[in-house]
């Protein structure tokens, strides 16, 4: 199991969005914080509390990654030549869990990073469990021949509430999905608006 299996949609309620976009979270029927608190009126935030907040947010999306390895990938961003706020979800698009995701081979980041770590992919025909894996583009994801028939899987690419984006060339009859390009965040399918910008600013204090 992943770290927030069980608590995933507590960060949908203390962010107040559905940031995932998915029908079951409780945010589309309840719009304020977890906890005897949550329905205290809320503040007007900072600079700093909404910068911290498109953090929370977009470290969250991608299954609530550690800190250190968010601050990692926006060290890394901020030495590619360009944008940071682009190179930062170029690199987070790359990762093999969010191909995984993208590919609509599972029904959500948790599940990407679990069906990852269970040894059901390959990558270029060798078997991949590390789900912060850095594809690159050509790389091809395959499911695993003995994995194709699992529920998940085909529950997944039935669903209804996301397309698969153009720069993941996927084949369902197969299983496999490959990384045609690298995105720009207006590639990014995300259900809400994210801010890589206010992020580079957090890290930049």
């Amino acid at each position: 199991m992943t770290k927030r299996a069980n608590a995933k949609y507590k960060l949908d309620r203390r962010l107040g969005e559905n940031i995932w976009g998915r029908p079951k979270s409780p945010v589309n029927k309840r719009e304020y914080g977890p906890g005897q608190h949550g329905q205290r009126r809320k503040s007007k935030l900072s600079d700093f509390g909404v910068q911290l907040r498109a953090k929370q947010k977009l470290k969250g999306y991608y299954g609530n990654i550690s800190e250190r390895q968010f601050r990692a990938v926006y060290a890394e961003a901020s030495r590619i030549p360009g944008d940071t706020s682009e190179n930062l979800i170029g690199l987070l698009e790359r990762r093999l869990d969010a191909v995984v995701y993208r590919a609509k081979f599972v029904a959500t980041p948790f599940a990407a990073r679990q069906f990852v770590s269970h040894g059901h992919v390959t990558v270029n025909g060798r078997k991949a469990t590390v789900a912060s894996m850095r594809l690159k583009v050509g790389d091809v994801v395959e499911v695993r021949t003995r994995s194709k028939e699992l529920p998940i899987l085909l529950e997944a690419t039935q669903l209804a509430e996301r397309d698969v984006p153009d720069y993941v060339e996927t084949d369902h009859k197969k299983m496999t999905a490959k990384l045609t390009r690298i995105p720009a965040l207006a590639d990014v399918p995300y259900p809400v608006q994210m801010s890589p910008g206010l992020v580079v600013e957090y890290y930049s204090r």
